[in-house]
């Protein structure tokens, strides 16, 4: 939810409502979505993985305005510890374009991503991400460091956080009570 109570930009069902109101379709380009309307289709990837037993994360990326991968966390249920969602979203991406850089790309997640993951978005050349709520505990683009930016590395990615941060926020802190 956003601060005032509502979804607003950050509703799945405002955002792709060609596609039944659920995941994304895979290539269908849509010119103009907002970052919030991008998020959204994240934050559909997060519910599905907390629908599984997973942490709710949810991740889209995005080339031209066309959705080329998404992913939502795996890490149980494929016993790999490296199948965050922005890793599966980046897989299904490259194998869609058939190229292991991604220039030009976006990446919409709904939580800040790991020093893991920011690696994997270096070397896939990202253009730009786009996340949700911060991760006190292992945020790697603002919160416990930032390689985003770091001028000792061959590549730099724009990044914008907080977009429907209070939604993806949420959710994190609904899975979570509801295993306690």
């Amino acid at each position: 939810m956003d601060r005032d109570g509502t979804r607003s930009g950050c509703d799945r069902k405002q955002a792709w409502p060609a596609a039944g109101y659920g995941a994304a379709p895979i290539g269908h380009s849509v010119p103009g979505l907002s970052d919030e309307e991008y998020m959204a289709l994240a934050l559909f990837e997060a519910e599905r993985a907390a629908h599984v037993g997973e942490v709710p994360v949810g991740a889209i990326v995005v080339v031209g305005g066309a959705v080329v991968g998404r992913g939502q966390n795996r890490p149980i249920a494929s016993a790999d510890p490296t199948a965050h969602a922005e890793i599966v979203a980046l897989r299904e991406a490259c194998r869609s374009i058939g190229n292991y850089r991604l220039v030009g790309a976006e990446l919409f997640v709904t939580v800040e991503p790991c020093l893991m993951c920011v690696g994997a978005l270096l070397q896939a050349r990202m253009t730009r991400v786009v996340y949700g709520c911060p991760d006190p505990k292992g945020g790697f683009l603002g919160t416990l460091g930032d390689f985003s930016r770091d001028s000792r590395l061959n590549h730099a990615f724009a990044v914008r956080g907080g977009v429907c941060g209070d939604a993806a926020a949420t959710l994190l802190r609904e899975f979570f009570r509801s295993r306690r």
